[in-house]
C-alpha cells in the first residue's frame, strides 16, 4: 500500500461534503474518483495534497514516496518558453551533467596522485547521470510536449503568451516529467485533443507510478483505471475493475438497495395497518398486542430511500417538422485565416436520421465548420445547401442563447410561452434542475450547468437538424448519459464536434474525420472508426514499403478514397442493422414469453387437480413439447442474430 485515506471527514458549513471515507491505493494502482458534480472529488483530491485540511481522519503516504497534482485550473507565470519551462523539470540532471563536463576538464590537468579520487568521483557522477536517464532528458522532454499536443514550432512560445487550455498542457507535462511515486490529476483530458489523449493513455498504463485521476471521460477511465472510488451522498464506496465494470455493479446494487427498501416498506405498512385495527377493537388484550408491535416497529433500523438515477429518465427529443431525406450537402468547401489554411475542397453529404461527429486534432478547422454551417463565418471557397423544411438548432460552447439575468424558468418560459408550468419543470428536471433550483440566475450558474439550460432549450425547438459544438464539455456522467439517451431517440438528423469518445461511441452513426485539410468518412462508431484506421494505417505502410511509387498524396487519395461510401450502399447497410436489431428484439421477446410459459406449466404440473386429471396433464406435457421445440429453433436464431 503507497497511499491510504482513513475516516475523512470534510464539511462546509452545514453541508456535509465527505463523511468517514476510507480508502487505500496499492503500488503503480491505477484509480479513478467519481461522483456527479460538487460531489467531492476535487475536494478530496486537495486534502490529500494537504492543500485542504479535513476536518477529521487523515491521509498516510508510505515512507519516502512523493506526491504530484495537477489541478483543474492552472494560473502558470513563467518568462520562459514552453520548451525550456519543462526542460527546468530536469534541473537536477542538467546540473549534473555540467558538474561531469566541468570535471571531464578538471581532470585533464591533474597530476596522478589526484586523478584517482577525481576518475572514482567521475565514475560516480557518471552511473547516477545514467539512473537518472541524463542521456535521454532532451528527448524525453521533446517526446512528452509532442504527446501533449505541442508542435515544434510552439516549443519557442513563451509560456505567459498561453491561453489556460495551453497552460494546464505544460503543467500536466511538467508533472509527468517529475516522475512522482503519486500522480494526482484533476480532469488531465479537458485540455486535450483525441491523439493526446491516446497518448496519455498509453504514458499512464506504463509508468512505474501510481495514479489517482478524477475524469468525465468514460473512454478514457475504461482504458486506464483498475480501481473506482465513488463519492455519492458523502458516502464513499470502493469498487474494483474499469468503468464499465463499476457501472453495471453500480447498477445491481442499486437495483438491491431499491428491493430491499421497498419491501421493508411495505412490511412497516403492513404492522401499521394491525396495530390501528388492534387499536380499534379498544379490548386490553388487544391494546397490549398493539404496544407490543410498535416496540418492534421502532427498534426497526429503517432503511434509507436509494436515490434515483435522473439518468434512466425517459427522455425524447421530437422534431416538430419532418425535414426531407437530404439534410445537408456541403461541395468544395474551402477555409483560411492568413496563411493557415485549415481545410480544402471539403464535399460530403448528411441524411435524415444520421448522427454524424465530426472529429480531428485541435485546430483542424472542426468549430470553423459548424460556424459556417451556421452563417457565423463565410466560407473562402465552395457551397453548402440544406434540404426541404430543415431546420437548425445550434448549441455553442460558449451557450451565447442565453440571457444572463433570467431564472431558468424565464429562460425558457420567455423562449416558448406557451407551455405550461408542469411541462417547462418537466423539461428542466430532465436536465437536472429541480425545485428551486429553476428560480436561479443563469449568471449565477457554472459553465456546466448553463451547459445543460443551452440543451434543455434545444430540446424544446422545432429544429429537426441539431449542430451540436463539444455538447459534453463541464458535464458530469449522468448528465452526458442524459443527452446519449435523448440523442439515441432523437428522430431528426444530428452533426456535432466532439473529443468525448465513449460519448460518440455511443450515439454516432457516422464519423468525419477531419486530418490533413480533408474529411476521411467512416460508417459506424468510434470503435469501428478506430480498427478502420488501423487498417487504412497499415494500408499506407504497406505502400511505402513494398516500393509502390506512391507519395504522400496518392496514400492520402487510397485512404480517402478507402473511407468513402455511397449512400446507397450505406443505407442498405444501416437497414440491414436495424433489421437485425428488430429481429433480435422479437427473438428476445418470444424467448421470454415461452419461458415464462413452460414456468407456468411445471408448476401447475405438481398441482393435485392436474396431476390426477390424465386428459389435463397430458394437454400441458403436448404443449410444453411444442415450447421446447421452438426455444430450440429461437436459441439458434438468436445466437445468429446476435454474432
Amino acid at each position: 500500500m503507497i497511499l491510504a485515506c482513513q475516516n475523512i471527514h470534510k464539511s462546509f458549513g452545514t453541508d456535509v461534503i465527505l463523511k468517514d471515507a476510507s480508502f487505500h491505493i496499492e503500488e503503480r494502482e491505477k484509480a479513478a474518483i467519481v461522483g456527479i458534480n460538487g460531489a467531492g472529488k476535487s475536494t478530496l483530491l486537495k486534502i490529500i495534497v494537504h492543500e485542504l485540511d479535513a476536518d477529521s481522519g487523515e491521509v498516510v503516504l508510505a515512507k519516502g514516496r512523493t506526491l504530484g497534482y495537477l489541478a483543474q485550473h492552472q494560473d502558470l507565470e513563467s518568462d520562459r518558453t514552453i520548451y525550456q519551462e519543462l526542460l527546468e523539470v530536469k534541473r537536477d540532471v542538467i546540473d549534473l551533467e555540467k558538474n561531469i563536463r566541468a570535471l571531464e576538464q578538471k581532470m585533464k590537468g591533474l597530476k596522478e596522485d589526484d586523478l584517482e579520487a577525481a576518475l572514482n568521483t567521475y565514475t560516480r557522477l557518471n552511473h547516477e547521470f545514467e539512473q537518472k536517464n541524463g542521456y535521454a532528458y532532451q528527448s524525453e522532454v521533446t517526446g512528452v510536449l509532442k504527446g501533449l499536443g505541442f508542435s515544434e514550432e510552439e516549443f519557442e512560445k513563451p509560456v505567459n503568451t498561453l491561453s489556460g487550455g495551453q497552460k494546464t498542457r505544460v503543467s500536466l507535462g511538467k508533472l509527468l516529467l517529475s516522475r512522482p511515486d503519486v500522480i494526482l490529476l484533476d480532469e488531465p483530458t479537458n485540455h486535450l485533443d483525441m491523439a493526446s489523449i491516446t497518448w496519455l493513455e498509453t504514458f499512464l498504463l506504463n509508468i512505474d507510478a501510481s495514479v489517482i485521476i478524477v475524469a468525465h471521460d468514460r473512454y478514457f477511465l475504461n482504458r486506464v483505471v483498475t480501481k473506482i472510488v465513488e463519492i455519492d451522498n458523502s458516502q464513499v464506496t470502493t469498487f474494483l475493475g474499469s468503468y464499465s465494470d463499476y457501472a453495471a455493479k453500480k447498477a445491481q446494487l442499486r437495483e438491491a438497495q431499491m428491493s430491499a427498501w421497498l419491501n421493508q416498506q411495505k412490511i412497516i405498512k403492513h404492522q401499521e395497518e394491525v396495530i390501528a385495527k388492534l387499536k380499534s377493537f379498544n379490548r386490553e388484550k388487544s391494546i397490549r398486542r398493539a404496544e407490543s408491535r410498535e416496540k418492534l416497529l421502532d427498534k426497526m433500523e429503517v432503511l434509507d430511500k436509494p436515490t434515483q438515477v435522473k439518468s434512466e429518465m425517459n427522455i425524447r427529443l421530437e422534431p416538430e417538422i419532418v425535414s426531407g431525406n437530404d439534410v445537408l450537402s456541403v461541395e468544395g468547401l474551402s477555409k483560411a485565416f492568413g496563411s493557415l489554411s485549415l481545410f480544402m475542397d471539403l464535399s460530403f453529404n448528411i441524411k435524415r436520421g444520421e448522427r454524424v461527429a465530426l472529429i480531428g486534432n485541435n485546430g483542424t478547422g472542426k468549430t470553423t465548420i459548424l460556424k459556417i454551417l451556421n452563417g457565423l463565418l463565410d466560407a473562402d471557397d465552395g457551397s453548402f445547401r440544406l434540404g426541404s423544411k430543415v431546420r437548425i438548432g445550434y448549441y455553442d460552447q460558449e451557450h451565447h442563447v442565453l440571457h444572463m439575468e433570467k431564472t431558468l424558468f424565464e429562460e425558457i418560459s420567455d423562449t416558448y410561452p406557451n407551455l405550461d408550468n408542469t411541462k417547462i419543470r418537466n423539461t428542466l428536471a430532465a436536465f437536472l434542475f429541480t425545485g428551486d433550483d429553476v428560480f436561479k440566475r443563469i449568471s449565477d450558474l457554472s459553465g456546466g450547468e448553463r451547459g445543460r439550460v443551452s440543451l434543455a432549450k434545444l430540446m424544446l425547438s422545432e429544429a429537426n437538424f441539431l449542430i451540436l459544438d463539444e455538447p459534453t464539455n463541464h458535464l458530469d456522467i449522468i448528465s452526458k448519459e442524459i443527452l446519449e439517451q435523448a440523442l439515441n431517440h432523437y428522430t431528426g438528423t444530428v452533426l456535432y464536434v466532439s473529443h468525448d469518445r465513449y460519448f460518440i461511441n455511443t450515439t454516432a452513426t457516422r464519423i468525419l474525420d477531419l486530418t490533413e485539410k480533408t474529411l476521411v468518412n467512416y460508417i459506424g462508431n468510434y470503435d469501428y472508426y478506430l480498427e478502420k484506421r488501423e487498417e487504412l494505417a497499415l494500408k499506407s505502410s504497406a505502400l511505402l514499403v513494398s516500393g509502390h511509387p506512391a507519395t504522400s498524396a496518392l496514400i492520402k487519395e487510397e485512404v480517402v478514397s478507402e473511407g468513402k461510401l455511397d449512400w446507397k450502399q450505406q443505407k442498405e447497410e444501416q437497414a440491414k442493422v436495424r433489421k437485425r436489431e428488430n429481429d433480435l428484439k422479437k427473438t428476445e421477446a418470444e424467448i421470454f414469453d415461452l419461458e415464462t410459459r413452460d414456468g407456468q406449466i411445471d408448476d401447475l404440473l405438481v398441482q393435485e387437480e392436474i396431476y390426477t386429471n390424465p386428459a389435463e396433464c397430458l394437454k400441458l406435457q403436448k404443449e410444453k413439447e411444442t415450447i421446447s421445440q421452438r426455444l430450440e429453433q429461437l436459441y439458434e436464431m438468436w445466437e445468429a442474430l446476435a454474432q
